[in-house]
Formats: C-alpha cells, sequence, structure tokens
C-alpha cells in the first residue's frame, strides 16, 4: 500500500480567525464578503458531537436556531476535526455578505442549545 501526501497551497495573505469558546452565541468572523478556506475545530472537550453552523449573515442578524446556515460542519466527540472548505472543485467557499459563526448540538437550522463546553475553532480566510 502506499501512500500519498498532498500539499494545500494557502494563499499568503489569509487571516486567520480564532476563539476558545465558540457555543450558540453567534460570532463575527468578518463582517464583510470573504472567501473561507479550511477550519479547525476541537470538540475534545465534549462527550457528545458538535455542529459548527456558518452563516452568510452579519452576526447582529444571526438567530441561532432560526437563521438557516450556509455551511454545517459535524464535529464527532472527542476529537479534533480539520474541514477543507470548498464550492464544487473550487477551493475555499464564498461567503459574500458575511461570515457568522456558531456551535450547536443539533445539525439543520433548528436547535440553539450550547455543547456542554464551549469549542475552540479556527478559522483560514481571506
Amino acid at each position: 500500500m502506499s501512500v500519498t501526501q498532498i500539499t494545500v497551497q494557502s494563499p499568503s495573505n489569509e487571516t486567520i480567525y480564532s476563539n476558545t469558546a465558540i457555543g450558540n452565541t453567534a460570532s463575527a468572523v468578518k463582517a464583510s464578503s470573504t472567501l473561507a478556506l479550511y477550519a479547525v475545530v476541537d470538540n475534545t472537550a465534549n462527550v457528545a458531537a458538535t455542529y459548527v453552523k456558518f452563516y452568510n449573515v452579519a452576526s447582529g442578524s444571526v438567530t441561532v436556531g432560526t437563521t438557516s446556515p450556509d455551511q454545517v460542519l459535524f464535529c464527532p466527540a472527542s476529537v479534533i476535526s480539520t474541514f477543507q472548505l470548498q464550492t464544487g472543485a473550487t477551493a475555499g467557499q464564498t461567503f459574500g455578505t458575511a461570515l457568522t459563526v456558531a456551535a450547536v448540538t443539533t445539525g439543520g437550522t433548528a436547535g440553539a442549545v450550547s455543547p456542554s463546553s464551549n469549542v475552540p475553532l479556527l478559522i483560514a480566510y481571506v
């Protein structure tokens, strides 16, 4: 069996958003248009799965549990997950208005229960 190593080229102008306390309150990553490249979610403090929801809406206009997310990342319990965001074959996912995030215990639109422990999150964007 052979193993192939893949190297991801990131733009030199990427910005890193880091927050150690994502929960069920909408958190602004960027208040204007952006291209999100990847996300790292540390769910090691939780014994249940966490769903990180991405919204293409300014944080003040997001009602977690009601506003429909544009992307939902499933993070299994007790692990660190890395997600390469992309649209089709193109690297990155565009958020034309703003990028807002929240972490809850249910997928889809409904549900606004915060994980038992806050979730550290890192997002790279340009």
